[in-house]
């Protein structure tokens, strides 16, 4: 065993480097079968008609705002709790981010606090399913119903996850996808859009290949003629038949991670100084990563201290995540200031990410949790003594 126990590692077998040597040996390499089973495989776990597989979830939060016709002098409501893509999206469109405190319980946007942020200029919700927690998205939906708003699920951390008998990605006009090489499921790059929407769908899988008409491929003329605006979005055969093969294994990678999760779990319930994640009854949680908190006795250069001391011990760790509208580029574009988001910033203030993946084992595991016991303990008699 590796003396070292990375944050995170893909789950590549046979199968998926056979589905890239097929591909190799096909000679098609772009817009081919596998890339339209790989869609249907998708769309099917979600319960939607369409699937339009992109090079990324990025690249598909874009397409679904701009095939929305969101643009200059529009808001966007989103979380500043997320992964920056949830909110560089918006600019990609010219339109403006309003970010909305979260739920301290769940990580998820607070639905009663989304309510207040919306306004004449809102023309859509991005509503982010942290760490691969849908909880509260029916609520929002119910919100974004309520004042006829576009509802985009950012599912790009929840592939496979169930809330209240819905599955992820059924909430939305639209949902999307990631497949980066941290998530339940990897392409190496690519992202997917679901929808039952046929007119969002076709401009969506229009705009990814150049602005190129719908079956436009199947004509040589057909290929150089652009109709819109276009992008260079297209996932490769080979990216989709490594998805193909990690889809028809996904239930047994999801089952592992929860066990994975639960081990964590009962390692760590004992404690004192950390929050563990909290899943209510009516979630069935697709794992993306494992994070904890530290409790608020902590500050954030203690838990700054906490990953270095990891990292030092070779156990990966990260602060999952920064918040996107304290990150200096929004800072300077938009004047937002520390006390924005009170909640987001406690929280984010004391996040531990800790080593996740499927073929993590238990005594990683416990090599794990001794370590951080270690690093607690130690940053505990750093702590001046108040003489009592």
């Amino acid at each position: 065993m590796p003396s070292d126990i990375p944050l995170s590692s893909p789950d590549i077998t046979e199968a998926e480097i056979k589905a890239v040597t097929n591909v190799m040996r096909s000679g098609r390499l772009s817009i081919g079968p596998r890339q339209v089973r790989f869609e249907e495989m998708i769309a099917e776990r979600c319960d939607r008609f369409h699937g339009v597989a992109v090079s990324s979830g990025t690249a598909g939060l874009h397409l679904v705002l701009a095939a929305l016709g969101i643009g200059p002098g529009d808001e966007v409501i989103t979380t500043s709790f997320s992964f920056v893509a949830s909110a560089n999206c918006i600019l990609y469109v010219g339109a403006t981010p309003v970010f909305v405190d979260i739920d301290p319980v769940n990580l998820n946007m607070d639905p009663d606090k989304l309510e207040a942020a919306i306004t004449p200029k809102t023309k859509a919700i991005i509503a982010v399913e942290t760490f691969g927690n849908p909880a509260n998205m029916d609520r929002i939906a119910a919100a974004a119903q309520r004042h006829e708003l576009p509802l985009i699920e950012d599912a790009c951390e929840a592939l496979g996850g169930v809330y209240k008998g819905k599955p992820v990605g059924s909430f939305g006009r639209a949902a999307v996808f990631a497949f980066y090489p941290n998530k339940q499921i990897t392409t190496g790059e690519g992202g997917m859009i679901v929808t039952d929407d046929d007119r969002l769908a076709d401009l969506c899988r229009s705009m990814r290949n150049q602005g190129r008409a719908i079956g436009s491929q199947t004509s040589s003329e057909g290929w150089l003629a652009h109709e819109r605006l276009g992008y260079n979005y297209r996932m490769s055969e080979l990216a989709a038949a490594v998805g193909i093969a990690q889809m028809e294994r996904l239930d047994e990678m999801l089952s592992r991670r929860r066990e994975i999760a639960c081990q964590y779990i009962e390692r760590l319930m004992d404690y004192a100084d950390l929050i563990l994640p909290t899943v209510d009854s009516d979630t069935e949680m697709s794992w993306f990563v494992f994070v904890v908190r530290l409790t608020d006795q902590y500050t954030s250069k203690e838990r700054d201290r906490i990953i270095t001391g990891l990292r030092r011990h070779d156990v990966g760790c990260s602060n999952y995540f920064p918040p996107i509208h304290l990150q200096p580029f929004y800072r300077e574009r938009f004047g937002f200031k520390q006390g924005d988001l009170p909640i987001t910033e406690a929280i984010a203030s004391r996040t531990l990410a800790l080593p996740f993946f499927n073929r993590l084992d238990p005594t990683q595991i416990e090599l794990v949790t001794l370590t951080l016991q270690v690093m607690l303990q130690r940053e505990q008699l750093l702590r001046p003594s108040t003489g009592e």
